[in-house]
């Protein structure tokens, strides 16, 4: 695979991944307002669902043997980027308006961009730095020329609170596992992870699941479930590392942007909301920041350019 192939595929991977969660941003929040399930309970399902699929898949894949020292780092590598993450999510959702959550969601870019350059010294150029920004005020303009119609609705501090969470744990998951990433597949990585996370949740909320009347749960919540479970937690947990093997964690970060692009454009399509040139200019404005970020010198490249200099 050449490597503009492999940057590619990247990042359609991220792309994709990140539009499924666009559309899981109304799925959760119809979830959870149903209060037929707790959080706790619905992280449970994902994490025992889509960690089945992953385990279900490796036995027809080569096996691949994992160093001891890193079941650690793949431990926390999963409370992390997701155990705590898709937990405050969960919880946060239902008490905070999508605009809130798109505002809060805007700054994990800022925070990966931080949290790698400590990490794996990934440089923070002004061609990066410049494209952050650039996707950042587009996605301002965007949820600014929404507010109107947010309406009234309160935001819990909680919410919020956990929305900023939300953003940190997954930035942080980003910004420092890529080494261990690279290391391995991306179903052995995800099966692990998958299984430590319902180590955690299981045993705090398999008597609920268990209990739960499932045949009075109305088909339109059993559908959003598995869309859950099987886009935005199978599919999409399986994309996402797939891009951070080919891109560089800034990057990958800044397709959250994507997120309230996507839900955006549902609702123009559902009739709920309007086209405009300033939801055009954001969306352009996004994209270009992602380009200008993905054209920006990488690690290795200042390092050869620092060498080159020197000599």
């Amino acid at each position: 695979m050449t490597d503009n192939f492999s940057k590619a595929a990247g990042h359609a991977a991220c792309f994709v991944a990140y539009a499924i969660f666009g559309l899981n941003i109304i799925i959760c929040k119809d979830l959870t307002s149903s209060h037929i399930v707790s959080p706790m309970g619905l992280f449970c399902i994902r994490s025992v669902c889509a960690g089945s699929l992953f385990w279900l898949i490796s036995l027809f894949l080569p096996k691949e043997k994992v160093d001891r020292k890193d079941y650690v780092r793949i431990f926390i590598a999963s409370m992390l980027g997701f155990f705590l993450c898709q937990i405050s999510f969960l919880i946060a959702i239902p008490e905070v308006t999508p605009m809130t959550s798109s505002i809060v969601s805007s700054l994990s870019p800022i925070y990966t961009m931080f949290i790698a350059a400590v990490a794996i010294k990934e440089p923070i150029t002004v061609k990066k730095a410049g494209g952050v920004l650039i996707s950042f005020v587009g996605i301002m303009i965007l949820i600014f020329n929404s507010m109107h119609s947010a309406g009234a609705t309160e935001n819990s501090l909680r919410g919020i609170l956990l929305m900023i969470v939300n953003g940190l744990s997954f930035a942080l998951y980003l910004g420092i596992f890529k080494p261990l990433i690279s290391k391995y597949s991306v179903c052995t990585f995800m099966k692990w992870i998958f299984l430590f996370s319902t180590l955690v949740s299981v045993p705090v909320s398999a008597g609920e699941i268990v209990s739960l009347e499932w045949s009075a749960v109305p088909g339109k919540l059993i559908a959003e479930l598995g869309y859950l479970v099987f886009f935005a937690t199978f599919i999409s947990y399986y994309l996402i590392p797939f891009g951070q093997q080919r891109l560089r964690p800034t990057l990958v970060s800044m397709y959250a942007y994507i997120q309230p692009i996507i839900t955006t454009g549902i609702s123009i399509c559902i009739g709920m909301d309007t086209l405009t040139w300033q939801k055009i200019l954001s969306a352009v404005m996004v994209f270009a920041g992602v380009i200008i970020v993905s054209r920006s010198k990488s690690r290795e490249q200042v390092s050869v350019q620092e060498t080159e200099a020197k000599d």
